[in-house]
């Protein structure tokens, strides 16, 4: 997969700036891994969801990058519902 499969098109503003951010991160791995769970995801979102999504992609990719490889933990309330949603996708689909 090269990009997005999903369509922007129908989502309102903070979903189509989010699934935008998911898929131009700086990395390749983890446009892939962000990308593909929000193409799979972003419609369907809770408000708090997507508040949750935002505040994890403001971390930096390598930092992420390291959590996602159990090479380095996430601070306390930023490794939990969503990243660990995010995790057990990119495991599912071999993204990373």
């Amino acid at each position: 997969m090269t990009g997005s499969s999903r369509s922007s098109e129908g989502l309102e503003p903070r979903r189509k700036k989010l699934l935008f951010r998911c898929w131009h991160r700086g990395t390749r791995e983890m446009d892939l891994l962000l990308g593909r769970f929000a193409d799979a995801h972003i419609a369907d979102f809770t408000e708090a969801e997507l508040a949750e999504l935002e505040r994890l992609i403001e971390l930096p990719d390598p930092d992420l990058y390291a959590a996602f490889s159990d090479k380095t933990p996430l601070p306390p309330g930023v490794a939990d519902g969503m990243f660990r949603r995010i995790r057990a996708f990119g495991i599912a689909g071999s993204a990373v």
